[in-house]
Formats: structure tokens, sequence, C-alpha cells
């Protein structure tokens, strides 16, 4: 089944919007430190491991993986698993899962415990990329052989080494959590979610 098929319409309605989207000189420079990372292996047709981390792994570090994980999809790099983790772990917050089920995705609550564990899927057919929060380190992530890739200034402070990983690459975004409980809170969610979305769209691209 080719890739128009196998993704819901509203999320490639989104992948379409950013091919005349426009990103900074200063931005892809940043880009491409994850680019130089995944290129080789992807000609290699080795293994490609992304553990996207953030502090708290609630909300960048999952938005980054979900959406890494569909853009590698959506350009047909094979081998690709998108992970994420933090340095501490709390709970995958609720306003994430709504932002992305907005645009486009199937969001499944598979637990009711305090950090439950979600079902993120592109189309009905496609395999779950499966988010709950964790440490970097938790045994559902790689050990080894994996790129790091830093979402947030915390974490990157707070782990000036990963063990494990084969690079650190740090790609930081604007945490949404300030508008928590504001009239912007829905609208900066969206912003973020789409940010991170068209700069792993420009990242795949690159591999493609």
């Amino acid at each position: 089944m080719d890739v128009v098929n196998n993704m819901n319409t509203k999320i490639l309605e989104i992948i379409h919007s950013f091919e005349k989207g426009t990103i900074s000189k200063e931005r892809k420079e940043v880009l491409h430190k994850l680019v130089n990372y995944i290129k080789p292996k992807a000609l290699n047709k080795e293994p490609i491991l992304l553990n996207f981390i953030c502090t708290h792994n609630s909300r960048r570090s999952h938005l980054s993986q979900v959406w890494a994980q569909t853009m590698a999809h959506y350009f047909n790099i094979e081998k690709v698993k998108c992970y994420s983790g933090g340095t501490e772990a709390t709970a995958m917050f609720p306003k994430v899962a709504e932002t992305l089920e907005n645009q486009g995705f199937i969001v499944l609550r598979l637990s009711s415990d305090p950090n439950p564990v979600y079902a993120i899927k592109f189309h009905e057919s496609a395999d779950a990329i499966i988010c709950f929060s964790k440490t970097y380190d938790h045994i559902f992530n790689p050990k080894s052989g994996f790129g790091a890739v830093m979402t947030c200034d915390n974490a990157d402070q707070g782990c000036p080494v990963v063990l494990g990983a084969e690079a650190r690459i740090s790609i930081k975004y604007e945490d949404p959590k300030v508008f928590d409980g504001t009239e912007l809170m829905n609208l900066k969610y969206a912003e973020r979610s789409l940010e991170i979305a068209q700069e792993m769209y420009y990242v795949f691209s690159k591999i493609a």
C-alpha cells in the first residue's frame, strides 16, 4: 500500500502544507546535525534509532517522536524506530494526545493509571507509535546504537552524557507548558506540534 493510502487525509494535508514552508538558515544548520546522523545509516540500510529526550517526557519529546516516525514513513525511510524519554518520568500531558488527534492521528489510551500508555497511529493499518512517560534509559528504549535528540534546555544541560548514544544532537523547542490554563493553550500546543512536524519533514526530506 502506498503512502497516500496509508496515512490519514488530515495528516497528509498538513504534510503537503510544508512543501512551500520556510525554515531559517540558522535553524537548518541545527537540523542538519540530525540529517548527518541519519543519512549514512539510511544509505547503508542500517537501523536508525532515535531517542527524543526532554526533562519530563511529557510534551515536546512525544511530539517529536510521533512526527519523526510519521515523516520517516512518509518519505519511505526504512528501519527507523523513534522513542522518547526524560531525565525523569511523569506522564504524557493529555493536551498532547488531544492536539495530535485534532491533527489527524488516531489516539488510543491503553491504560488508566497516572502515567497512561498511548498507541498513536497515522492510519488505522499502521503500526502504533507507543507513548508513555519514562526515563531515557528505560528498558523500553534502546540501550546502544541510537541518536539522542535533546528537545529542551533542561535535558540538554542535565544530560551532558547520554550513555549508549552514538550521537547527541540538540534540537530545542519552546515549552508549550507555559500556556497551560490560558486562552492560548490550544493554539500554542497546535503551533508547537506543527513546528516540530515541519522540522521533521525537512530532516527526512533530506534523507529521501
